[in-house]
């Protein structure tokens, strides 16, 4: 089977800049992680600070898992047979600011939400949080191998790389969500 052809303007053998920086992505999301940790130790904020750190945080869910979730309607819809391939490319074009932005508004609010870090939920939840970023970053890697095969169907290893990604994102999502909303009962 031939390999498909290297993006238009990038040599043959020479990894995609989103390949390049994937290492830094997952320094940079696991620093930014355990500095919420420690951050979250050493802030102590009022009523009124945690009220609005609540609202931003809930509204960082609905921006950046709101996206998700359209980008991942619009894969079954193409698994469906109901949308093309390329739609769904796009649609991952036109929503990585704002997963990202929610992602670091939950991060920088969930610092300010006074989190209970003797809670094995709290760990797990941060946990989860963690794999939403990391699974961010390959995310990124595997969007420019299926828009180097230029909207064509994705090859199996693709395929199977892109259920995986959007299993594991959909898994931590809901599972940090529902973690967050039991701690908060």
């Amino acid at each position: 089977m031939q390999s498909p052809p290297p993006a238009a303007g990038r040599p043959r053998g020479r990894p995609s800049p989103a390949r390049r920086w994937a290492p830094a992505g997952f320094v940079l999301v696991t620093a930014a992680v355990a500095g919420v940790l420690w951050l979250s130790r050493s802030l102590h904020p009022g009523a009124v600070a945690t009220d609005l750190a609540l609202f931003l945080h809930l509204a960082s869910v609905v921006f950046g898992f709101g996206a998700v979730l359209a980008v991942d309607w619009v894969a079954l819809l193409w698994v469906a047979g109901r949308r093309r391939f390329g739609d769904v490319l796009r649609a991952a074009d036109n929503v990585h600011i704002p997963v990202w932005f929610g992602y670091a508004g939950l991060l920088v609010t969930g610092a300010l939400l006074r989190p209970d870090l003797t809670s094995g939920l709290t760990w797990a939840k941060m946990l989860l949080v963690l794999a939403v970023g990391w699974n961010g970053v390959a995310a990124m890697v595997l969007h420019t191998r299926l828009a180097a095969a230029g909207g064509s169907p994705p090859t199996r290893p693709l395929l199977v790389w892109s259920a995986a990604s959007a299993a594991i994102s959909q898994v931590a999502w809901w599972g940090a969500t529902v973690i967050g909303f039991l701690n908060a009962i």
